[in-house]
């Protein structure tokens, strides 16, 4: 199904108000600032915890008591951008479909994530070389898509909320390799690929109604997307 361009996240959470002057950034919010700067930059393997300090303007001593890893950072940044997607829901998509919301959701976590866009890239690098981290950020992902389901209304409880949400971590994930590659302020090329993702995985595994078939269906959806279009790989990390 079409979509319209979405207007981009800042410009929609700012339309008709006024904020006050930003006041200093607490030492939690600044180390994760300064981490995410430097994954833009470099691999996350090269990242120390000195410049990560030094970057945020405090000491190792603080850094150490507030993030005990680099994936302890990135964890807290995942937390921050699930808080800002639940913050920002829409009224007017509750009588939507299951579908709908969903692709609501999503798009509004990618549009958050626009500022990351090269640190995503770069994670997406490193965990093709490193399966054990490919692991561990899959952990991270399927614990925020359990708030992706909620924020869309759909159960994400038991067993067959864990499955929908591994599903989901590995079809978002699928949908950030076409992202890091659009360019377009709107979006475009992601929200088609969101779209097909949805509507394939709906069509070959009943999405919406028996998501715990994902898993073993991602594969056919990479050799039909291959065959029919050649275009976007369906491996990757989502954040």
């Amino acid at each position: 199904m079409a979509r319209k361009a979405r207007p981009a996240a800042a410009a929609r959470s700012s339309a008709g108000s006024t904020k006050p002057e930003p006041g200093p950034k607490p030492e939690r919010e600044r180390i994760i600032e300064s981490f995410m700067d430097l994954l833009g930059r470099k691999p996350i393997e090269e990242i120390g915890f000195a410049e990560i300090a030094a970057g945020a303007g405090t000491s190792l001593t603080q850094l150490r008591g507030l993030f005990g890893s680099k994936l302890a950072i990135l964890a807290g940044h995942i937390k921050q951008i699930d808080q800002r997607v639940l913050a920002g829901g829409d009224g007017e998509m509750v009588e939507e479909a299951p579908r709908e919301r969903l692709f609501d959701v999503l798009m509004r976590r990618i549009e958050l994530l626009e500022p990351r866009k090269a640190a995503v890239r770069s994670l997406m690098r490193s965990c093709g070389r490193q399966p054990g981290l490919a692991l561990a950020l899959n952990g991270l992902a399927v614990r925020s898509q359990h708030w992706m389901l909620t924020a869309a209304d759909l159960d994400a409880g038991g067993p067959r909320g864990a499955a929908r949400a591994q599903g989901l971590a590995l079809l978002f994930a699928s949908v950030l390799r076409t992202w890091v590659h659009d360019d377009d302020p709107g979006h475009a090329r992601t929200m088609a690929a969101l779209d097909r993702a949805l509507a394939r995985g709906q069509r070959l595994s009943g999405f919406l109604d028996n998501i715990s078939r994902i898993p073993n269906c991602i594969g056919r959806m990479g050799r039909r997307r291959h065959r029919d279009e050649g275009e976007f790989d369906e491996e990757g990390v989502t954040v």
